[in-house]
């Protein structure tokens, strides 16, 4: 039988303890490549890297590295043909992240938009963070084992190689508090309250530059949201959605848009 590819990536870089272990826990179950930033990509969210070239290069077997964001490697190893995966992967893994990603962290994560990319092709995606004081090992095992599952359960490969069969796979994130109870709770999103802030400063001549966000966050502990659990000692589990559309928003679209559709019939 042959084993599962997972196709692992972050936006700690290709060096960081946390892929090299990640790579180690997958590699237990399944054949692993790795495409990774060559430096840290943290907070660069899902962009693409459109109005410069990329360098692709092979550091060790099974191990490569772009000069680009995490989205970036993904788009490769899916679109270069052989030259980084042998065949299409089975899932895209990304992480493990050094610190977390709850919440709206989600947004603005490359951690998760290396895996959004791989759901966004077709292929069932696992985007894993942990506390910066976990077990990095103990939640690499975790990380791994919930890689095979989703393997397990998502259909076989369909038209074009998505193994979702509906052009997009499941997207899951998981987070892994500092100390772990040993449980997974499926959880929603919460919500983490950042302390917002723009700091300007001067350089030694005199030029003014600025550093964005403050070091304060907290958790709002909603029951069944993944703050909540996490803060509870519990690994969280949770379900992402590509379509971001508002579905309950009808009456405000209809609102909006009135005027618009009474103007053109006036005219008729």
């Amino acid at each position: 039988m042959t084993r599962p590819l997972f196709v692992l990536s972050n936006d700690d870089g290709h060096t960081s303890r946390g892929i090299r272990t990640m790579r180690d826990a997958l590699s237990e179950v399944g054949d692993v490549v790795l495409i990774a930033p060559e430096t840290e990509q943290s907070a660069s969210s899902h962009a693409l890297t459109l109005h410069r070239p990329l360098r692709l290069r092979e550091v060790e077997a099974g191990v490569f590295a772009v000069d680009g964001t995490p989205a970036d490697c993904i788009y490769v190893a899916l679109h270069a043909s052989t030259r980084v995966l042998p065949r299409p992967p089975d899932v895209v893994v990304s992480g493990l992240n050094h610190g977390l990603n709850l919440g709206q962290d989600v947004f603005y994560s490359g951690t998760v938009a290396a895996a959004r990319e791989g759901a966004l092709q077709g292929i069932p995606a696992l985007a894993t963070s942990a506390h910066t004081g976990a077990d990095f090992e103990a939640a690499c095992r975790l990380s791994a084992q919930l890689a095979l599952g989703l393997y397990s359960a998502a259909p076989q490969a369909g038209p074009g190689g998505s193994r979702s069969g509906v052009g997009v796979g499941p997207l899951l994130s998981v987070n892994v508090p500092r100390e772990w109870n040993g449980e997974v709770a499926p959880s929603r999103l919460g919500m983490r309250k950042y302390e917002e802030l723009v700091d300007f400063r001067k350089d030694p001549r005199g030029r003014e530059y600025f550093w964005l966000g403050g070091p304060g966050v907290r958790h709002e502990h909603a029951p069944g949201t993944d703050t909540d659990a996490f803060d509870r000692g519990y690994a969280t589990l949770t379900a992402l959605m590509l379509d971001l559309t508002n579905t309950t928003a009808g009456e405000l679209l209809d609102r909006l848009s009135s005027p618009f559709r009474q103007a053109k019939e006036r005219e008729r």
